[in-house]
């Protein structure tokens, strides 16, 4: 987990610059600016921005968060609409399937078997296989994509991040789950939420991490750290499986549960952004 954590945030430093040119030049000419003070007196501030603030975009000395440019580009918009469609329809689809079933079908029971038996000699590996699904782990992971995204002023991807984990889960647990009511040993289990957790955290860091490359590590960062994050994904599904919780279609459904919902946040969360050029582009065309 700590290993992934430090991938995550060696990513994150590439996509987004630390410090605004803006504001390196600004603390440059702070610094090169002639000095005819006296001891005690405040900063020396250049003549030519004395009694100004810093402008828009420069962050002196802390943090200043904008809303950012969109999470999506217009090609991605659709791809991501598309991948959304897609997640609802396959959830649909195999919930109406299984809605009110107690046993698993023959598929499942052809996956599930031998990873059931196989996990079932080896005591306790099935519990740490589920583990990075849980709410602390995840919770651990959110909080550290979070951090980084306020720390770089990026308030929408930061907003995507605390959102991501919790909204997949009202979508599984508060929806789909009594909807379609599917169960497992008496408890309620379509879709699986563990799995669901996992692959929003990886959809949340394959998007943040949409971005044109810096360098050559910083593009094979980009492809390998989400790719690591959904065989994770694919490790808890197999120990929810092992741990007799979920069936195999439970957590195929987890994980459209959770790539849809960042879908959708994304693209709700770029929609004031969307608007405002939408207004510029109007104002234009008309003045």
């Amino acid at each position: 987990m700590d290993q992934l954590t430090r991938f995550i945030v060696t990513l994150l430093r590439y996509s987004e610059p630390m410090v605004p040119v803006k504001q390196r030049a600004w603390t440059r000419a702070l610094r090169d600016a002639p000095s005819s003070r006296r001891p005690g007196d405040g900063p020396v501030v250049p003549e030519s921005q004395a009694g100004t603030a810093p402008p828009s975009g420069y962050r002196v000395p802390g943090v200043r968060l904008r809303y950012g440019r969109p999470l999506l580009g217009p090609a991605a918009r659709l791809w991501a609409g598309v991948l959304l469609t897609s997640c609802v329809i396959l959830v649909t689809v195999l919930g109406v399937i299984f809605a009110h079933q107690t046993t698993a079908d023959r598929l499942d029971h052809a996956i599930d078997s031998p990873i059931i038996t196989w996990l079932g000699s080896h005591p306790g590996l099935a519990a740490w296989l589920a583990a990075p699904g849980s709410q602390l782990p995840a919770a651990t992971l959110s909080a550290v994509i979070v951090i980084f995204c306020l720390f770089t002023g990026r308030l929408n991807r930061a907003l995507l991040a605390v959102a991501a984990v919790p909204a997949a889960v009202g979508v599984n647990d508060g929806l789909c789950k009594p909807l379609f009511h599917r169960t497992y040993l008496g408890a309620l289990s379509y879709p699986s939420g563990h799995t669901a957790t996992m692959f929003a955290l990886a959809a949340t860091v394959a998007l943040l991490l949409y971005v044109p490359p810096r360098s050559a590590r910083a593009t094979m960062l980009r492809l390998v750290i989400p790719a690591a994050a959904c065989v994770l994904g694919g490790v808890v599904a197999v120990g929810v499986i092992g741990l007799r919780w979920h069936y195999f279609t439970d957590t195929v459904a987890g994980a459209a549960v959770g790539i849809g919902t960042v879908c959708g946040l994304a693209l709700l969360l770029d929609l004031p952004i969307w608007l405002r050029q939408r207004s510029v582009l109007r104002a234009s065309a008309g003045g």
